[in-house]
C-alpha cells in the first residue's frame, strides 16, 4: 500500500489558496471544520435519531449522533495510526492525520 499516494493534502480547486495560508492547521483538520460549519450538517439538529429506547436512554438528534460517531472514529483512527507508526516507522508523513481523516469521514 502506497501511503504517499493514498494520503494527500492537495485539495482540488484550492491550489492557489493553500500556498498563501499560514499552515497552523492541516488540510485534514480544515476538511473536518468545513463539514462541521456546513449548512447540511447543521440541519441534522432538527432530525431525531430513532432507536429503541431501553429504560433511561436519552433521545438525541442526528447532529449529536454524528458528533459522537466522529469522536469514536477519531479515537480509533489515532489508535491505528500509532500502531502503523510502530510497525512502519518510515511511513508517510500524513500517517499521524488518520484520526482526523476518519473523524471527517464519519461526519460526511
Amino acid at each position: 500500500m502506497n501511503w504517499e499516494q493514498l494520503l494527500s493534502a492537495k485539495r482540488f480547486g484550492m491550489e492557489h489558496y493553500a500556498d498563501a495560508r499560514i499552515h497552523e492547521r492541516t488540510e485534514y483538520q480544515r476538511d473536518y471544520d468545513r463539514l462541521i460549519f456546513s449548512s447540511p450538517f447543521r440541519r441534522l439538529q432538527n432530525k431525531t435519531q430513532v432507536f429503541p429506547l431501553p429504560g433511561s436512554v436519552f433521545v438525541h438528534n442526528r447532529l449529536t449522533h454524528s458528533l459522537e460517531v466522529a469522536s469514536v472514529g477519531r479515537s480509533l483512527g489515532e489508535s491505528v495510526a500509532r500502531q502503523l507508526r510502530n510497525r512502519h516507522p518510515l511511513s508517510a508523513a500524513h500517517i499521524e492525520e488518520i484520526g482526523a481523516i476518519v473523524s471527517a469521514a464519519c461526519l460526511a
